[in-house]
C-alpha cells in the first residue's frame, strides 16, 4: 500500500459528501490503517494541508471537479500524485479517466494502490497570475451557467442541476465580440455564444462537448459556438446532450497549445465549474503531462488507453 493521505471535501455534492466521513474512517481502519483522513473546513485549509505534506505525496481527493480545481495549484507545486474518489456534482474528470462508475470503496482502494499516469493540465494566465485547471475553462454562456448552478436547489444533482442553470441563463441570453488567436494565429474575430476550452471530452456533468479530447495528448481543445439567438441556443441544447452539436456549422472545435482571447466587453469565466472574475483579455496554455494522476484502466480520454 502506497503511503498516502485522504482528503474529504464535506461541501462536495451539495454537502452530501460529509456523510461519508464515518464510512471512510471505518474502511481505512480495516484496510489501510496507516492512511490518515482529513476533512477540511475551508479551501484555504485544504490548500495549506497539501503544501505541508512531503514532496511527491499521494493525495486521494474525495470530491469532484471543483474540489480538484482548488487543490490543483498546491498539488502541482509539491509534485503530489492525485487519486480520486468521485463524489461531486459534475465528475467530468472522473468520466475522462475511467473512474466515474466506481463505487466509492473500490475507487478508494484503486486510488491508494494503483500506479499513476502523467496527464495534462491547463492554466489561464490573468495579469501574470497563473490559475491551473484540470477539466475545462468556460468563457461566455457556459461560464454564466456555472455561476447559476452554484445557487441551484440542493436536491438537483448532476445534469439536472446544469440544465436548471442553462434554462435560467437562456432567459437573458448574451453574446460577446471576441478576437481569438490559437498558437499565435488569428482563429476567430466576431460574435460568439461561448468559447470554452476542454481538457476532458465532457463538461457540464457529462455533456459530450469535445468527444475527441484527450487528457494526455499535450493539447487542449477549443469549443466555439457562434452567434446563436435564443431559439437557436435552445435547439442546440439537445444536440449537445446527444453529441451531435458539431454538425451545426456555427459550432467548431480546434486543438491548440496556447490561446489568447480579447473581448470587447468583460466576459464571464469558470474553471472546472468554479466561477472566476470577468475579464476582457486572458491567455490559456497547456501544461503537457504535468500532473501525476491515478487513472482507471479504461479511461475514454486517455491516449494510452
Amino acid at each position: 500500500m502506497t503511503a498516502a493521505v485522504v482528503l474529504l471535501n464535506p461541501r462536495a455534492a451539495g454537502g452530501r459528501a460529509a456523510a461519508l466521513r464515518d464510512p471512510l474512517e471505518r474502511w481505512l481502519s480495516a484496510h489501510a490503517p496507516d492512511v490518515s483522513l482529513t476533512m477540511s473546513s475551508s479551501i484555504d485549509q485544504s490548500q495549506a494541508h497539501l503544501r505541508s505534506l512531503a514532496i511527491a505525496s499521494r493525495v486521494v481527493v474525495v470530491g469532484g471537479d471543483g474540489t480538484l480545481h482548488h487543490l490543483l495549484a498546491p498539488a502541482l507545486e509539491r509534485g503530489h500524485t492525485l487519486g480520486l474518489v468521485p463524489l461531486g456534482s459534475g465528475n467530468d474528470t472522473a468520466r475522462a479517466i475511467g473512474l466515474f462508475s466506481m463505487p466509492w470503496s473500490n475507487a478508494l482502494a484503486h486510488a491508494l494502490s494503483a500506479p499513476s499516469l502523467a496527464i495534462d493540465t491547463g492554466e489561464v494566465v490573468i495579469d501574470g497570475r497563473r490559475q491551473p485547471f484540470i477539466s475545462s475553462l468556460c468563457a461566455g454562456f457556459d461560464a454564466s451557467i456555472c455561476a447559476r448552478v452554484i445557487g441551484a436547489p440542493r436536491f438537483l444533482r448532476g445534469l439536472p442541476r446544469y440544465l436548471w442553470g442553462t434554462f435560467g441563463e437562456l432567459a437573458r441570453l448574451r453574446r460577446w465580440e471576441l478576437r481569438i488567436a490559437l498558437d499565435g494565429e488569428l482563429h476567430h474575430n466576431g460574435s460568439v455564444l461561448f468559447a470554452s476550452t476542454c481538457n476532458t471530452p465532457t463538461f457540464g456533468s457529462g455533456m459530450p462537448a469535445v468527444p475527441q479530447a484527450r487528457i494526455d495528448d499535450g493539447r487542449l481543445d477549443l469549443l466555439l459556438a457562434g452567434p446563436f439567438g435564443r431559439a437557436g441556443a435552445l435547439r442546440m441544447l439537445p444536440r449537445l446532450l446527444a453529441g451531435s452539436h458539431l454538425r451545426d456549422g456555427r459550432v467548431s472545435t480546434r486543438a491548440y497549445r496556447s490561446l489568447q482571447i480579447t473581448s470587447a466587453t468583460p466576459i464571464p469565466l469558470a474553471a472546472d465549474g468554479e466561477p472566476l472574475p470577468t475579464l476582457r483579455s486572458f491567455r490559456i496554455d497547456v501544461r503537457p503531462r504535468s500532473l501525476a494522476f491515478v487513472v482507471g484502466s479504461h479511461g475514454a480520454a486517455l491516449g494510452t488507453a
